[in-house]
């Protein structure tokens, strides 16, 4: 869910580190090396459909995701999870283009299983080696805070975690007396911001985080001004603690600094892999369930009096309303400005509608909503037109969530926030959990989502 640091940690990610570029190539470079080397290792010839294969890989899983700072099982489960989904689409595309044939059976399983075991054992011991290098005492960059308040201590807290990433805290800043200000106990005070120069050259400080609020542009004019002739970097963190921040970045327009405080992931090149992989999987999904579809569309037809389809405007990308496409599951059709949401029970509900929605197959049309345009196979699910203005006066940053196209699936909905939000408190957990997509979105993440969305359709009971 939402992290209260965001704010903060958009203001301390410096530009892509070593780590970052390494981490972007890492992951998707053993993938495809490791296909090379299976076939030298089998004897096979690495022909066209080889090298085609080492080009969707390259395309599907760059960039890798930066796994260095993290430590335990759950990195080589999070590893695993994405290796699957990637396996389990190119399986589909390989089903789908009868190009399985081209490729020896054992030299694939070989493959498929080393792969995920040496990104993981890179990872770790690339992990290891950064936290060592970072731990000397010649790897460490002295750093100090000016302004002793709540945002500041935010920042302590941030290089605290990022200690191992070679930051070290040496303390604050502030024209007040010690009696007037609050610090923990491990974060010191040092003195006046007229006594910093000096104390930068006396202690080679790297780092200057200011974080006085903006209402003191003069102050922080005449310290910008004092810390010219300074050798330390300068970073300002302005205070925007409770703000929903979504992939913020620092962007320049012409020589103009703009900060990004909310905005969409996918742009540029993630873009095209989104649109992509949608357009591919769709398509194959729409192809392999075709007779599905059929069979559902007479039960429908024969369960109650009504069309197969129903229609519903819910609110799309950047707030537009789309039509979204389901199976009819009630007697009635809600597309209002007031729509009841189902409940447990529901009367409205016809018996072969509550089997349908409970597996999800409902939602099955909603793959030409994709093919469309007007939603993504992984997104956040979309609400009808009145629950929106219904609930975008009440919960926070929920029109947020239409920076992206919405979803057949979710975040959210793998994490059990399925069926009806009857409570205000529910509903501003599900925005959460959209929200925490939108800021951490990878292929890997959207891939690992449709797979525990599969499982869930025939194991879970949380929608009725």
């Amino acid at each position: 869910m939402m992290d209260d640091r965001s704010a903060t940690r958009l203001f301390l990610n410096s530009p892509p580190s070593v780590s970052a570029l390494i981490a972007a190539v890492l992951e998707p470079g053993i993938a495809a090396l490791g296909l090379v080397i299976a076939h030298d290792v089998f004897a096979e010839p690495f022909d066209g459909p080889a090298k085609a294969l080492v080009l969707l890989l390259l395309v599907m899983m760059f960039p890798g995701v930066n796994r260095f700072g993290r430590r335990g099982i759950g990195v080589g489960l999070d590893i695993v999870l994405t290796w699957s989904g990637i396996l389990a689409v190119l399986a589909l595309l390989g089903y789908a283009t009868d190009s399985l044939r081209e490729f020896d059976r054992r030299m694939l399983s070989a493959w498929a299983v080393a792969v995920p075991l040496v990104q993981w054992a890179c990872v770790a011991a690339g992990g290891q080696w950064m936290r060592r290098h970072a731990a000397q005492p010649q790897a460490q960059r002295p750093a100090v805070i000016v302004g002793a308040n709540g945002m500041s201590l935010r920042v302590a807290d941030m290089l605290s975690l990022r200690r191992d990433q070679g930051r070290e805290l040496l303390g604050v800043f502030d024209d007040r007396e010690h009696t007037r200000v609050d610090l923990p106990p491990h974060v010191a005070l040092r003195g006046t911001l007229a006594e910093l120069p000096a104390y930068i050259d006396a202690h080679g400080v790297k780092d200057v985080f200011i974080t006085l609020p903006l209402t003191s542009q003069p102050r922080i004019l005449g310290l910008m001004e004092s810390l010219q002739n300074t050798t330390a970097s300068l970073h300002f963190v302005p205070d925007v603690h409770g703000f929903s921040i979504i992939q913020g970045r620092l962007e320049d327009m012409g020589g103009v600094p703009v900060v990004g405080l909310l905005g969409s992931p996918f742009t540029g090149v993630n873009w095209l892999l989104k649109r992509t992989s949608d357009l591919l999987l769709s398509s194959l999904i729409l192809l392999a369930i075709s007779p599905i579809l059929v069979l559902l569309a007479i039960g429908v037809k024969r369960s109650s009096p009504g069309p197969v389809i129903f229609k519903q405007r819910r609110t799309g990308l950047d707030g537009e309303i789309i039509e979204v496409y389901k199976f009819r599951s009630m007697t009635t059709e809600d597309n209002g400005p007031v729509v009841v949401q189902a409940t447990r029970g529901d009367p409205r509900i016809t018996p072969f509608g509550a089997f349908i929605r409970r597996t999800s197959l409902d939602e099955l049309p909603q793959f030409i909503n994709v093919l469309q345009g007007r939603m993504s196979i992984v997104g956040p699910r979309p609400h009808a037109v009145a629950h929106n203005e219904q609930y975008r006066k009440i919960v926070k940053a929920y029109m947020a969530r239409h920076k992206v196209k919405p979803g057949i699936t979710g975040w959210a909905q793998v994490n059990g926030l399925r069926g009806e939000t009857d409570t205000v408190e529910k509903m501003a957990r599900r925005v959460e959990y959209d929200l925490e997509y939108l800021r951490h979105w990878s292929l890997g993440l959207d891939l690992s989502i449709i797979f525990r969305t599969a499982k869930m359709m025939f194991f879970d009971r949380g929608a009725y």
